[in-house]
């Protein structure tokens, strides 16, 4: 008999872009998703979006941060939106003394999947980065 494939739930959660926001995003992603059953994802998911929310904070002047999170057959999907359409995120090679500039990288290793998304086509007013964590299958 075929699995039937879980209903998807989604959440927004707002926040100020101040450096606060970091903490409190990462913090109630991690309960949400353990809220839904996803344990197991919610120590990365509260790294990446600790990283992708401090890179707003500290790249942007946009003045909310939204993050979408949809859950869906043991997959977390997590996008954090800017107000700011004019820089391209990268993953880029940190120096070893310096304190930051891994966060994308780690997004790169640690996410099944990871990206950009501009909002409104040929004038974007924002950007999505977004990234897609998978939980194993339980034995």
């Amino acid at each position: 008999m075929p699995e039937i494939a879980e209903t998807p739930y989604a959440y927004r959660l707002s926040a100020p872009n101040s450096p606060k926001s970091p903490r409190v995003c990462r913090d109630a992603i991690a309960a949400l998703l353990q809220a839904n059953d996803l344990h197991d994802l919610a120590d990365t998911a509260k790294l990446l979006v600790s990283e992708a929310v401090t890179n707003v904070n500290r790249h942007t002047n946009t003045q909310l941060i939204h993050i979408d999170t949809l859950v869906r057959d043991r997959i977390a999907t997590i996008a954090v939106r800017d107000g700011s359409p004019d820089r391209h995120p990268y993953p880029r090679a940190a120096r070893p003394d310096e304190e930051g500039g891994r966060g994308l990288f780690l997004m790169q290793e640690l996410a099944y999947a990871w990206g950009v998304t501009w909002e409104y086509g040929l004038r974007p007013t924002g950007k999505h980065i977004w990234f897609e964590l998978r939980d194993p299958l339980p034995e």
